[in-house]
């Protein structure tokens, strides 16, 4: 099952904004062009009560004032008005729309649905009680809680370039929800967290797992670390649904952060996402999209999402007519197959180090969170 509404590109901080609703209008506008796109279902938007499941009411009423073009004097404090995550009127229904996607996901899964792919959403760095990094409300944690009051138990993945820090946050005492973050480091890059010590509290310890990679970590060690750590802590905490934030910002292309994962890196996680959910949680698992700051790169990993996700072949050619209409409007070439042709970026001179970095990060994960996770 696929969720979609156009209203999703409501969702708008202006033009020069990265977090742009264009992404989405490509995307679909590409899957459309191909032959592919099946009519989404259509969600409602979620209501005051379904955001406060997780947000305060103090944030809530905020969104709600700044929205109406109110002046709220104390607007910063609650992370919205700032560069990254600026007011626009109608804010808090354009929030409220994407969680209601999300949301209506884990109800569909609820109901029966093993496979839901809710192309929007993914908002991780939304905290109860602040806004943060293009993220007013969290919709994916609205999910999870709504699953969690029905009994399941959640495994959240996180493959964003960016730690799910929101996501983490809210959760970190809850034993029946186990958050997975990949990401490039926070030595480096925002939100400054995810570092391997950050394993939970109470009930939640040892069930908060993190693994800060190295800046310009490449396909190789990035699945490797990914194939021993995720199988490893799905089986150890037995999940009954995977719910996955899909960013597409760890690809080279992206402007906003430094790893350097291919298309091909990409189809072998959604790959490997798939056939986990079939092993540790009767494959029902819950996608939604994520960061992705390079149009070119994160239309391609998330239209590779949408095939796998229906075990489509992939095309070998993007359609002429999308890639001129596209080119003229963006006004640059833009890659016209749906993997990255080789020799996409340099050469990294200090690859052997990263991996064994990277490697070692992963054992420290391991050691500190094993005697919890395991018992």
């Amino acid at each position: 099952m696929v969720i979609y509404r156009d209203e999703y590109r409501l969702y708008n901080f202006g033009p020069q904004h990265p977090f742009s609703p264009v992404r989405l209008e490509m995307l679909v506008s590409l899957l459309q062009a191909l032959g592919v796109w099946r009519e989404p279902l259509s969600p409602p938007e979620a209501t005051r009560e379904e955001v406060l499941s997780v947000h305060s009411e103090r944030l809530v009423k905020r969104v709600e004032a700044a929205s109406r073009g109110e002046r709220v004097p104390d607007l910063e404090h609650y992370g919205l008005g700032t560069g990254d995550t600026p007011v626009f009127p109608g804010m808090d229904r354009a929030a409220r729309v994407l969680v209601g996607g999300t949301l209506e996901g884990a109800r569909r899964i609820l109901l029966g649905e093993r496979r839901v792919l809710q192309l929007g959403g993914g908002l991780h760095h939304a905290q109860h009680d602040r806004a943060s990094g293009f993220c007013v409300y969290n919709d994916l944690s609205v999910a999870i809680r709504h699953l969690t009051r029905a009994g399941l138990k959640v495994a959240y993945l996180d493959i964003d370039v960016h730690h799910g820090d929101g996501v983490q946050w809210i959760h970190y005492e809850e034993k029946e929800v186990l958050t997975l973050s990949l990401h490039e480091s926070g030595r480096y890059l925002f939100p400054g967290t995810g570092h391997v010590h950050e394993i939970g509290r109470r009930e939640g310890t040892g069930r908060k797992l993190n693994l800060p990679l190295e800046p310009f970590t490449e396909d190789e060690s990035y699945l490797e670390v990914f194939e021993a750590l995720v199988p490893w802590a799905l089986e150890a905490f037995r999940p009954d649904v995977l719910v996955v934030q899909a960013g597409a910002d760890a690809h080279f292309l992206d402007p906003l952060a430094d790893l350097l994962l291919t298309t091909r890196a990409y189809e072998r996680l959604f790959r490997l996402i798939l056939e986990h959910a079939e092993v540790f949680t009767g494959g029902r698992v819950l996608f939604t999209l994520g960061g992705g700051y390079s149009l070119d790169a994160a239309v391609r990993v998330w239209a590779i999402l949408y095939h796998v996700f229906h075990g489509l072949p992939l095309p070998e050619r993007l359609p002429e007519s999308w890639l001129k209409a596209w080119e003229g409007r963006l006004g640059g070439a833009l890659t016209p197959t749906l993997h990255d042709p080789e020799g996409g970026y340099p050469e990294i001179p200090r690859k052997p180090e990263i991996e064994k970095r990277n490697r070692l990060t992963l054992e420290r994960l391991t050691e500190l969170v094993s005697p919890y996770l395991l018992h």
